[in-house]
């Protein structure tokens, strides 16, 4: 299986490549004032508003640095009706993939309700990487934030 390896901070994950609509470089993204934490804002994607989460403050509290290797992981995200919506993965160092079988990622011996995004790990070389499961990604207000009805404007 094809894996996408990125960072946030110094910890290394990867994500199944079969899950990713595009990697594009970082782009402007429009925040959102009072978003919940971890909503990073909108950024045009071809011609259509797509949220943005930002991996490195969901994860440690602190924005991805906007270094040339930062880049947004578009993926589809399940709704849970049927639906879904492209969202975009903001996460450091994000320029690397690894052909692993899934079978070589053991269990870490522990869950944290916190993060139910975070799955088994691979022991490397350089380090432990852990799998992160980008459908369990969103956090229930992050989640209505995203997958709200779309509001129409009133007429002034």
């Amino acid at each position: 299986m094809l894996f996408l390896l990125f960072q946030t901070g110094q910890d290394r994950y990867a994500l199944e490549a079969n899950r990713v609509v595009e990697v594009v470089p970082l782009l402007e993204i429009k925040r959102i004032p009072r978003a919940p934490k971890g909503f990073a804002g909108l950024f045009n994607y071809r011609g259509r508003p797509v949220p943005a989460i930002d991996l490195c403050e969901l994860t440690s509290d602190r924005p991805a640095s906007e270094w040339l290797s930062t880049r947004i992981i578009i993926v589809n995200c399940a709704d849970g009706k049927g639906g879904h919506r492209m969202v975009g993965l903001i996460a450091e160092k994000a320029t690397e993939m690894l052909r692993k079988e899934p079978r070589e990622f053991v269990d870490p011996g522990f869950r944290l309700n916190d993060a139910p995004y975070l799955g088994p790990v691979l022991l490397d070389p350089k380090g432990t990487i852990q799998w992160v499961h980008e459908q369990r990604l969103l956090s229930e207000p992050v989640r209505q934030l995203i997958f709200a009805e779309a509001g129409i404007p009133e007429s002034a």
